[in-house]
């Protein structure tokens, strides 16, 4: 009897959820274009002192990233706040909704 493999696992370049078809090797990208990017990465670094993890990113993507992380920080601080000075429900949702977009936004920078 053959058993599927329940666990699953994050993509090793984007991070989305892998689909596990349960047999032989486990798949480490959730699709082709994702493994393509991580060869690429590594083939960027090969040759080089950088270890072969490496993540490089141009000034304006590491720009954007931390726009988007600063984001991030701005919302949850909003979300202390209002905490501290006793928000109600309604204000405390529409911040936490705010600070989701922002997560999410922050998320999709690879």
């Amino acid at each position: 009897m053959t058993r599927r493999r329940a666990r699953t696992q994050p993509c090793r370049w984007c991070g989305r959820e892998v689909d596990d078809a349960g047999l032989g090797r486990r798949r480490q990208y959730c699709r082709q274009s994702c493994r393509q990017r991580a060869y690429e990465q590594r083939a960027q670094v090969r040759g080089t002192s950088l270890a072969p993890d490496s993540v490089v990113l141009s000034a304006e993507e590491a720009s954007q990233l931390s726009d988007r992380v600063y984001q991030v920080r701005c919302a949850a601080e909003d979300v202390a706040t209002a905490i501290d000075e006793g928000a109600g429900p309604a204000e405390l949702r529409e911040l936490c909704d705010a600070l989701m977009r922002a997560a999410k936004a922050a998320d999709g920078w690879r």
